[in-house]
């Protein structure tokens, strides 16, 4: 069964950083689309950053220049960058990996914030 494995999240302070990564099953080299989301309590799970087709990023406003998605296809993982961090970015945050013609799903990570 292939796994999507994430890690790096906890309680940070507000202005500090964290990194997170998702470890895959499955080597995502021939991965169309690879994205983080979040989704904070009551509300909606949102995209926070992708990679499609292997080299073109996007950034949800709310953490353009301040999160960076990477992915290190020898190690079949996709991180996230995360700087100065703001309360409102408290929320569990999401792997997602499309490897054609599959969907997958990491269980997520909790990020916290404290102002």
């Amino acid at each position: 069964q292939v796994q999507l494995v994430e890690s790096g999240g906890g309680l940070v302070q507000a202005g500090g950083s964290l990194r997170l990564s998702c470890a895959a099953s499955i080597s995502i080299d021939n991965a169309y689309f690879m994205g983080w989301y979040r989704q904070a309590p009551g509300k909606q799970r949102e995209l926070v950053a992708s990679i499609i087709n292997r080299g073109n990023t996007s950034y949800g406003d709310s953490v353009k220049a301040r999160f960076t998605i990477s992915r290190d296809n020898a190690k079949n993982t996709v991180y996230l960058q995360m700087n100065s961090l703001k309360p409102e970015d408290t929320a569990v945050y999401y792997c997602n990996v499309f490897v054609s013609p599959n969907d997958y799903w990491g269980q997520g990570t909790q990020v916290t914030v404290s102002s």
